[in-house]
């Protein structure tokens, strides 16, 4: 993005213009009124406006691909209304919150666009929760009512599917715009749950705002190869929908699978966290390039730390144009993103600033120097409001309005961004700083390792040691793996025990749960 783009970019994320997903410059309507969407066609206030013109504008249009079925931008607005009216009858209005739980993506999409018309706010939780996680997650939020398809129990009214809705109207609701966009959870590497919910409001500006820093394209075909409860894809579905994409789900990632959907589909634009791109690198040879992916025009990638060897790969494969990465927070506060063509330039980096503001910050709490690694400081302005309010958790945040979530890293003079790891899940060793990404990088060079996580053991030497699990199909730890490290690693970085697993390490947004590793060491 040049510098022209990247400041009416972040002028736009201030202002409420629409930016378009190609990172041209901001765009007004010539009269007051609703901003012009890309494609040229109005961008309504309400959903229920705006998924009303794209039942008329692209109708027959494939609005939603999903393995329990297809629908039409037609019948998606239909289906959503009539769900609407049955959230209605169930007690849900405006600024509500609505759990949704399901495996199945189209039913995740419904319901939240349903919820979006009301003026409520969907509140995406994974089906993977243990009863006492849901519990607690009600407990914070008192939503009026639950989807939810799962076997666990629900201490608030429920609906396992929406078939209810069919025999109920479908014409226009009131046009409302509600308190808030979403609701996603967080709490997965902390053990504690909590809400992070989107103080924008809900209206479809905002999910274009989001896609417009994830290039999600307009009147494009976008594979989104996560769960929808995962913030990321939830945001890029709903983007790519109300922008009048086709939105192709996957309920569970499938390497060969993905590649089959981008050329069965001819998406342009799909999403991806690195743990993903190496089990698609880690296919066969002949498997990988015997799918024509001439139709992308962005991968998408983030959620996770990218090794250095994989990006490059991709690059080499797909051509430095279209590998794009983008760092940020859920809860909103600032941004960073970098094409591959950059990258390539910059190897490591997670590129510039696109939205907010990002500082590093030294021990003493001020600003590092340029090429010095301290923690990673965010917030959306000076003078913006935040973009979000938790429940559940309280923020690190000092007086002036910048937080931290943790993250390491430096910038360089020309101000692009590189990340070491996560504050918490450094490993010091002896006064020496590991950082896990790292090692896990190196572990996943290797040919067999289909995905590792790297903990800290206690030591009564060193405080603590580095240790691994390496994911394979074999079950068994490579015999090589060990000369593999010793090469890619300096000694006090190297693990000093490595245990094998057969099944993944990482969950579908990339993460790697470091409490649950800990316990295969104790």
């Amino acid at each position: 993005m040049n510098e022209d783009a990247r400041a009416n970019a972040a002028g736009a994320q201030r202002t409420g213009v629409r930016v378009s997903a190609a990172e041209a410059p901001a765009v007004t309507a010539s009269a007051p009124g609703p901003a012009a969407a890309p494609t040229g066609f109005p961008l309504a206030e309400t959903f229920s406006e705006q998924f009303a013109f794209l039942a008329g504008h692209c109708g027959e249009r494939a609005a939603v691909i999903a393995s329990d079925g297809t629908l039409t931008f037609a019948e998606l607005d239909a289906r959503t209304t009539r769900a609407a009216r049955l959230f209605e009858q169930r007690g849900v209005a405006h600024g509500d919150f609505v759990l949704i739980s399901t495996p199945h993506c189209a039913l995740m999409v419904e319901a939240s666009i349903a919820a979006l018309k009301l003026g409520a706010i969907p509140m995406p939780v994974s089906d993977r929760l243990t009863q006492a996680e849901l519990d607690g997650l009600i407990a914070l939020a008192s939503p009026v009512l639950a989807v939810d398809t799962t076997a666990r129990e629900v201490s608030t009214p429920r609906l396992r599917s929406l078939d209810e809705a069919d025999s109920l109207p479908a014409d226009a609701l009131p046009a409302v715009v509600g308190p808030s966009l979403k609701a996603p959870t967080s709490g997965g590497s902390t053990g504690t749950p909590k809400i992070i919910v989107s103080t924008a409001p809900g209206a479809p500006e905002g999910y274009c705002l989001l896609g417009a820093a994830m290039r999600v394209p307009a009147e494009g075909v976008c594979l989104v190869t996560a769960a929808l409860y995962h913030n990321a894809s939830f945001s890029n579905a709903l983007a790519a929908l109300v922008q009048g994409s086709t939105a192709v789900l996957m309920d569970r990632f499938d390497a060969e699978e993905a590649l089959r959907l981008i050329e069965a589909r001819r998406a342009t634009w799909i999403y991806m966290v690195p743990t993903m791109m190496l089990r698609v690198w880690k296919l066969p040879p002949e498997v990988r390039t015997g799918f024509d992916l001439s139709s992308l025009e962005t991968v998408l990638h983030l959620a996770a730390p990218c090794p250095a060897w994989l990006k490059r790969e991709w690059i080499d494969w797909l051509g430095p144009d279209v590998v794009y990465e983008v760092f940020g927070t859920t809860e909103g506060q600032a941004a960073t993103a970098i094409s591959g063509r950059d990258w390539l330039e910059r190897p490591g980096s997670v590129g510039r600033v696109i939205s907010g503001e990002l500082v590093i910050r030294d021990e003493t709490g001020a600003e590092a120097a340029p090429g010095t690694v301290g923690e990673v400081w965010v917030r959306r302005g000076a003078e913006e409001p935040v973009p979000y309010r938790y429940l559940g958790a309280e923020a690190e945040v000092d007086a002036a309005g910048w937080e931290t979530v943790g993250d390491m890293g430096w910038k360089d003079e020309d101000g692009f961004v590189f990340l070491s790891d996560r504050r918490s899940d450094m490993i010091l060793v002896g006064g020496v700083n590991v950082y896990p990404a790292e090692v896990e990088a190196a572990a996943e060079a290797h040919p067999q390792v289909l995905s590792a996580g790297c903990v800290g053991l206690d030591d009564e030497e060193l405080g603590k040691r580095p240790a691994l699990v390496v994911q394979t199909a074999s079950g068994e730890v490579p015999p090589d793996l060990e000369d593999r490290l010793a090469e890619a690693l300096a000694r006090v970085k190297r693990p000093v025990r490595v245990l094998a697993a057969t099944e993944p390490l990482r969950d579908a947004a990339g993460k790697v749960r470091r409490r649950a590793l800990l316990a295969r060491f104790a």
